[in-house]
């Protein structure tokens, strides 16, 4: 467990104790494994998420928290152990492309309001010892459909008051980005509290659990998910909630994000008070013809550091690509695991997988003989019965589920 323990040994500078200097360009190898990790972490909102509209449980997630890790793919192979102790759920109260809200058809939905949108983790006591810390992760999902949405969004700016307060900041966000993370929905029963209040109160019982321990706080998110991951993250710093009760020895726990494919969240206010906590730290890996980091163009700034990659250096995949391929958060973890500078070409210095990048499009070479979008469900959770009809049956048990909708479990 040689990459473990000098991971374990590094777990600061990794996350971006010195704005990762000297780290970037060319990319550390543990700092590359660093990155494909949370990024992974990422990808597994993307991999639970229930897209199917005939589905009761569409937007929703397809497994419970208990076997979550192992359900996804990230058990077998993987030194980092985590287990998940909160999922997330968001709404709107301002009208929001149909990508980041999936609406069930059924009029026994689950939820007509509300969308499963990430979770909160942390790391066992095995994956401690390889982590060199206590690490509770909050991994943001993005959205599931097509790139339409950016044309069809307003980027209006607004002050975060819940963030902020009454600090006199001018700092102002995207309304959009801003209203999924603090909406309420008094008629969901999984948002009679925001998304915001879920993942404080979770971190907060987290910090005290493990409050005689060293504790870093992680954020993780692709597209839309990295936009509210960036949002929370100032949001745990801004308000303290990354710091230990009082009368323990550990000091604030850095909040590091872990950013992918992020459109931009607020204008050069927000930049200026993101830039200002010494315990928050953003790392944006952008791919050279992805567009949706360029966005909102007019009026934002970019916060953190950026690790630039191309995938079209890769010679595993189509050239040139196309929109979604170069925005695919697979595809980012490709490039990351291979990409060898601003002046150098594209090797596999990590092992990862090349199959995975085809999980959801097609990307790679028909060479490699990878299905097309392979991930998908058996028989798309169609489950045979005794009597030899078939039954749509695509949602685990969730342990933290409102009473009033365990008849549809």
């Amino acid at each position: 467990m040689v990459m473990g323990s000098s991971i374990a040994k590094r777990w600061k500078q990794l996350s971006g104790q010195n704005n990762w200097g000297g780290l970037l360009d060319p990319l550390d190898i543990n700092l590359r494994r660093y990155i494909i990790h949370y990024g992974e972490m990422a990808q597994a909102t993307y991999d639970a998420f229930n897209t199917e509209n005939a589905s009761k449980f569409a937007g929703s997630s397809l497994y419970g928290k208990k076997d979550f890790f192992s359900n996804v793919g990230l058990e077998k192979g993987n030194p980092y152990r985590y287990e998940v102790t909160k999922f997330l759920y968001a709404t709107s109260q301002i009208q929001v492309p149909e990508a980041f809200i999936v609406r069930p058809l059924s009029r026994e939905a689950w939820s007509k309001e509300s969308n499963w949108i990430g979770y909160v983790a942390v790391a066992t006591d095995e994956g401690k010892n390889v982590l060199g810390r206590r690490d509770i992760v909050i991994a943001w999902r993005g959205t599931v459909q097509t790139l339409e949405w950016i044309d069809d969004f307003e980027f209006n700016l607004v002050l975060p008051e819940k963030i902020f307060g009454d600090r006199q900041s001018e700092a102002k966000v995207h309304e959009g980005w801003y209203s999924i993370y603090t909406s309420e929905d008094a008629r969901s029963p999984y948002n009679k509290s925001s998304a915001r209040d879920q993942v404080i109160n979770e971190v907060r019982r987290l910090v005290d659990q493990f409050k005689n321990e060293e504790i870093s706080i992680t954020v993780t998110g692709h597209s839309l998910g990295a936009a509210l991951a960036t949002v929370n993250a100032v949001d745990i710093v801004a308000n303290g909630y990354n710091l230990q009760p009082k009368n323990h020895s550990h000091e604030a726990s850095p909040v590091t994000a872990f950013l992918f494919a992020s459109p931009r969240v607020g204008d050069s206010d927000f930049k200026k008070a993101f830039t200002g906590f010494k315990d928050l730290r953003a790392l944006r890996v952008r791919n050279a013809l992805d567009v949706v980091p360029n966005y909102p163009l007019i009026g934002y700034s970019d916060v953190g550091e950026e690790l630039a990659i191309d995938t079209r250096k890769s010679k595993y995949l189509k050239s040139p690509g196309n929109l979604s391929s170069w925005h695919n958060l697979e595809g980012y973890l490709h490039g990351a695991a291979g990409t060898q500078g601003s002046k150098g070409g594209f090797e596999l210095v990590v092992n990862r997988d090349i199959a995975l990048v085809n999980k959801s499009i097609d990307s790679l070479k028909d060479e490699y003989f990878v299905p097309v979008s392979w991930r998908v469900q058996k028989n798309k959770g169609m489950v045979q019965q005794a009597d030899g009809s078939w039954k749509l049956m695509d949602h685990e048990y969730q342990d933290d589920v409102d009473p009033r909708m365990e008849r549809f479990v």
